[in-house]
C-alpha cells in the first residue's frame, strides 16, 4: 500500500482526534511536535520488502516499508540505557487503549515508580501505552513484553527513555495501527 496525500491527511486528522488529554497536557507544557518529527514518505537505500517494520535506534526512526522502495518514517522513542532489545519479532496482537502492567523487572529496577501499578492500569489517555499498542512476539518466547505503542508524553519521542519499548505519539501509533496487520515482521536493529 502506497502512502499518499489522503493517508497523510488522515494522520493529521488522527492527531486532532486521538488522545485529547495527552494533547492538552503537552500544550500545558508549551510543547508542539517539531516539523522534523512528523511522518514522511522516504526512499529507502536497500531492498527491504514492503509490509515490514524496521526500527533504527541510532536515528530514533521507525520505518513502515511500502512498495517501490519507499517507507513511511515515524520519529520514535526507544529503550533507555541497556534496555533496548534488538532482534526480529512478529506482531502477535494489536490493542486499542490497552491496559498496562509493569514487568517484574521494571518494578525491581524502580519500585518507587512502578510498584503502585503492579496489579495493572486500565487503558486510557494517561496509560503509558497510549492510544494503541502492537505486541511483539517471537516463536521461542511468545509475548516478549516489548511493544510499539503510543505515549501520553509525546515530547519524549526522539530520545532513549522507555523501558525497552518503541514509542510513537498517540496520533502516529493510531495511524500505523490501521496499516499494520497481525503477523507483520518487525526488526529492531
Amino acid at each position: 500500500m502506497l502512502m499518499n496525500r489522503r493517508a497523510l491527511l488522515g494522520a493529521t486528522f488522527a492527531a486532532a482526534t486521538v488522545g485529547t488529554t495527552s494533547r492538552a497536557s503537552a500544550q500545558r507544557q508549551g510543547w508542539t511536535l517539531p516539523e522534523a518529527h512528523k511522518p514522511r514518505v522516504i526512499t529507502l537505500n536497500g531492498g527491504l520488502p514492503a509490509g515490514e517494520i524496521h526500527v533504527d535506534p541510532q536515528a530514533f526512526a521507525l520505518y513502515w516499508t511500502l512498495p517501490e522502495g519507499r517507507a513511511l518514517r515515524y520519529t520514535c522513542g526507544i529503550g533507555k540505557e541497556d534496555l533496548y532489545e534488538s532482534g526480529t519479532f512478529t506482531i502477535g496482537a494489536k490493542k486499542a487503549w490497552p491496559s498496562w502492567t509493569p514487568t517484574p523487572e521494571m518494578i525491581e529496577r524502580d519500585p518507587e515508580a512502578f510498584e503502585q501499578f503492579k496489579d495493572g492500569m486500565p487503558g486510557g489517555p494517561d496509560n503509558p501505552l497510549g492510544a494503541r499498542a502492537l505486541y511483539l512476539f517471537t516463536r521461542e518466547r511468545g509475548d516478549t513484553f516489548l511493544r510499539i505503542h503510543g505515549t501520553s508524553a509525546p515530547w519524549t519521542i526522539n530520545s532513549a527513555v522507555s523501558n525497552g519499548c518503541v514509542r510513537l505519539t498517540n496520533a502516529h501509533i493510531a495511524h500505523l495501527y490501521e496499516q499494520v496487520p497481525n503477523g507483520t515482521k518487525v526488526v529492531l536493529h
